[in-house]
């Protein structure tokens, strides 16, 4: 029984995605894999984004067809998408299993260590607003508002992180029974950062995998 896949194409422009540039060369890297390995593309999704954008609802529905169907998630150009938080946690959480072409080593693994550069940048970002903020502060500037917005940020950000890696350390502390001390120095030995962009400690590990379990609380 061959394999099944469906093929997820993005572009990132209304225009470039009505005229088709950039989906041609995706379509013909997806058919080219899937008839040398004697595969079946049931379908295709193709997603429309703008660089800011980061709601894809072609790529849920293409998770959720994966998910009926059986079948194996095809991407054809992850590049730059493997360092999305968004992207990245939405992915994990589904369990589907995935393909990357244009990445074709890329495993779950490898997108923790992605999702902790990402995380590292998104540090930075939010060193180099609060910084700006204290400045502006200083000019007399009232920041009430800016502050309860870079509060939602953060607490977007923890949640988008608690995403990312909550499922990998919450079943190595329920499921193996490791402790926090033990995954902080199985993390740091696989070189994936902490969302403070550091090494991981007992503490850290704690807050990522409360604030998971939290969240799948709230969700029942």
């Amino acid at each position: 029984m061959s394999q099944k896949y469906i093929a997820y194409y993005r572009v990132s422009t209304q225009q470039q995605g009505q005229s088709g540039l950039g989906i041609d060369a995706q379509r013909a890297a997806v058919n080219a894999f899937v008839s040398s390995s004697a595969s079946e593309l049931i379908t295709e999704f193709i997603e429309v984004e703008s660089g800011k954008r980061t709601k894809r609802p072609k790529l849920s529905a293409a998770i959720s067809e994966c998910q009926a169907k059986g079948a194996i998630l095809l991407i054809a150009k992850l590049d730059r998408l493997a360092r999305n938080v968004h992207f990245i946690s939405g992915l994990l959480e589904s369990g589907v299993r995935f393909t990357a072409l244009d990445m074709p080593t890329a495993d779950r693994f490898m997108l923790h260590v992605y999702a902790a550069m990402a995380e590292e940048e998104g540090r930075r970002i939010s060193e180099r607003t609060k910084a700006a903020l204290a400045a502006a502060k200083a000019r007399g500037v009232r920041l009430g508002a800016n502050g309860a917005k870079l509060a939602k940020h953060h607490k977007l950000t923890a949640n988008a992180n608690a995403r990312v890696h909550g499922p990998l350390i919450n079943r190595l502390h329920a499921e193996e029974g490791l402790s926090y001390r033990a995954i902080s120095e199985y993390l740091n030995k696989a070189q994936i950062l902490s969302p403070a962009g550091a090494q991981w400690h007992p503490t850290s590990v704690y807050r990522v995998v409360n604030r998971f379990r939290q969240i799948a609380v709230n969700a029942i």
